[in-house]
């Protein structure tokens, strides 16, 4: 069964909200499919680059969950569970929890961030593969209009 392509003046006319929300949910599920393939998750990832001096935290100091959470609320969802993810991370050795329940990244941590961070190229290229930089830049700026045109801020 072929599927027929809709005509510009069909796609102009089609919703903005129902598409992002597709290709967010295509998004996430391929590149978590991928991170579980190399053995994380996608919020063990965002744990260790928000507690890495060298990435995200801007003073590498220890969170606790709650604050972890707060520090992802723009991109964590809601069946993410940092609690049982950073206990895994905790027992790989990659984070320790002191006496104030604070997770902090340890050497192994901080080595296993650089290296889970080379799987990102990959993903990357898979999914913009057939995209031309110049039609992605296009697209982020027309989302980035429509993000203000309803009246949102942008980050």
């Amino acid at each position: 069964m072929t599927t027929q392509q809709p005509t510009d003046a069909q796609l102009a006319g089609q919703p903005a909200a129902y598409w992002t929300g597709v290709a967010y949910e295509a998004l996430i599920t391929y590149t978590r499919n991928r991170q579980a393939e190399k053995g994380y998750t996608q919020p063990q990832f965002w744990l260790l680059r928000n507690l890495s001096v060298n990435d995200i935290s801007p003073d590498g100091q220890g969170m606790t969950v709650p604050e972890l959470r707060e520090a992802m609320s723009l991109y964590i969802r809601p069946e993410d569970d940092l609690a049982a993810d950073s206990a895994v991370l905790v027992k790989r050795g990659w984070l320790r929890r002191d006496d104030d329940d604070r997770l902090w990244l340890t050497e192994e941590g901080e080595q296993a961030r650089v290296d889970l961070s080379r799987n990102a190229p990959a993903i990357r290229a898979a999914l913009h593969e057939g995209i031309a930089d110049a039609d992605y830049v296009t697209t982020l700026k027309v989302l980035r209009q429509l993000i203000l045109n309803a009246g949102g801020t942008l980050p």
